[in-house]
């Protein structure tokens, strides 16, 4: 199976921890990251898709991805 991810949040540096965390989780890059500015908070916001192949895994729609 391969599971997907997209990471969101504020474009600081906890956002980077949690990319960094799935990487070092076993999940890979998916894409190039996403930038938009937050009206309503007037900070910028990121996403970054992530990828990984779980072998022997079925998928479900109740798994926790995260916890992959």
């Amino acid at each position: 199976m391969q599971a997907y991810r997209l990471l969101t949040g504020e474009d600081d540096a906890a956002f980077c921890h949690k990319v960094t965390a799935a990487l070092n989780a076993g999940w890979a890059l998916h894409g190039s990251p996403a930038y938009a500015f937050d009206a309503g908070t007037g900070r910028m916001r990121c996403a970054q898709a992530v990828v990984k192949d779980v072998p022997g895994a079925d998928y479900d729609p109740g798994m926790k991805l995260g916890a992959l």
